[in-house]
């Protein structure tokens, strides 16, 4: 069955070719093509297009079928081409002709937008929950490693002190700032394209504050050629979120790797959260971390993804943009998963509390007497020269005492301003 049928077949090859796996992506929307039609119907019967018994009896059979959805039940069957025609077959057989009128004044351009605008929606409310999950973890070992002084770096060369309170706090902000960009796009899926129909409006007296309402949007896609040109834009705004949260992530994994590594050996992990080697028996290896690394990585190419499949589409609706489908549905998947395995590991991650008591990171804290004498009224140039000649003679002996008072800095984590960032950045949501 095909909503656009008109009595004759498509060529098989065709047909497969241009359908794609739309069917099986289109099962995630299933849930959200019942929500719609629901609003659309009750919004059909105040205007005069449905009998106030047709409502009724297609609320009643749209319920049955979203009970199915819930319990798994709901399948695309052999020869229907996607989920709306599914829904409106499966109302038709049970309901009669009635099942029929639920398409009047909507096309399936206006209606697979607010299938999409729900299902993006819902998945970037998932998304976030996922982030802050993790930005509380974070925040949580920052807290509780805010006295464990870690070297920092610059240039991959010991640099200055820094805390582990520094290090996961920093990755807690950085998601705080990443969940402005997940507000963004979520703001620009929360807005409501049904009655554009086609992409030039209907005949019919719709009436779209209904259906907003309805539907829990909040606003309208007001001029209905920009709510079409909305399909593509709202999947590159879905884009960056996805591209700055994985960057994130895969940073922090990175760091975690290079951390775990024996020549660091900053933290670790217990034996069964790590793989071993086929060959080298002592191997405890931070394969998770790698993966997320990876799959990160990968999911930063999004952007570029989506956009390439958008850039320069003319006004209307063109197949190009079912393939937005096949990108952005897996990434939602993998980049959640990434998250949650990334809390799960965080969950049972071993700080060393004693790294800085081996001396080659003595000269972590050169900075540090160079302020010391300076702050004892030696001008700074001639502190640092100081220090630089006891460094290069190799009579330089550290104070290690740390002193960092300043906002954000290691004595003053600022963690309670952090949080109040994501909550924040968060509301709304």
């Amino acid at each position: 069955m095909k909503l656009w049928d008109k009595g004759y077949g498509i060529d098989n090859l065709i047909e497969q070719f241009t359908v794609g796996n739309d069917r099986e992506l289109d099962l995630k929307l299933a849930r959200y093509d019942v929500e719609g039609t629901l609003a659309h119907i009750e919004m059909l019967q105040s205007i005069g297009l449905l009998e106030a018994d047709e409502l009724s009896l297609l609320k009643t059979e749209l319920k049955h079928i979203a009970e199915d959805i819930d319990r798994g039940e709901f399948t695309i069957e052999e020869g229907i081409e996607d989920v709306h025609s599914e829904v409106e077959h499966l109302l038709t057989e049970r309901l009669g002709a009635v099942g029929k009128k639920i398409h009047s004044g909507r096309s399936r351009n206006d209606q697979v937008l607010v299938d999409l605008k729900l299902f993006y929606r819902e998945e970037l409310r998932q998304l976030a929950s996922q982030v802050k999950t993790l930005f509380d973890r974070l925040l949580a070992l920052s807290e509780q490693y805010k006295q464990v002084l870690m070297p920092g770096y610059t240039h991959l060369q010991v640099a200055m002190p820094s805390s582990f309170g520094l290090f996961f706090g920093a990755y807690a902000e950085t998601l705080a700032d990443d969940m402005r960009l997940i507000h963004t796009a979520f703001d620009i899926a929360n807005q409501n394209p049904l009655g554009s129909a086609a992409g030039y409006g209907s005949s019919f007296p719709l009436n779209r504050t209904m259906t907003t309402r309805l539907l829990q949007f909040e606003d309208l896609h007001w001029n209905v050629v920009a709510a079409q040109m909305s399909r593509g834009k709202t999947e590159r705004a879905v884009s960056y979120a996805i591209n700055a949260v994985a960057s994130t992530l895969g940073r922090m994994a990175m760091d975690i790797c290079l951390f775990n590594s024996q020549n660091y050996a900053f933290l670790s992990f217990p034996k069964e959260l790590t793989t071993g080697s086929s060959i080298m028996p002592h191997k405890k290896n931070p394969d998770a971390f790698e993966i997320i690394r990876g799959k990160c990585n990968r999911l930063q190419s999004i952007v570029g993804e989506v956009s390439l499949l958008t850039t320069n589409l003319p006004l209307g609706y063109h197949r190009d943009l079912q393939l937005l489908k096949d990108v952005t549905f897996p990434a939602l998947d993998e980049l959640q998963n990434c998250l949650h395995v990334a809390e799960y590991m965080l969950q049972h991650i071993e700080v060393n509390e004693h790294i800085l008591d081996n001396p080659i990171y003595d000269y972590l804290f050169t900075v540090e007497d160079v302020n010391r004498l300076t702050l004892s009224g030696t001008p700074f140039r001639e502190a640092y020269q100081t220090i630089g000649r006891q460094v290069q003679e190799g009579t330089y002996r550290p104070t290690r005492s740390v002193s960092h008072t300043h906002e954000g800095s290691i004595g003053n984590l600022c963690n309670d301003e952090i949080r109040r960032k994501m909550e924040t950045a968060m509301k709304g949501l």
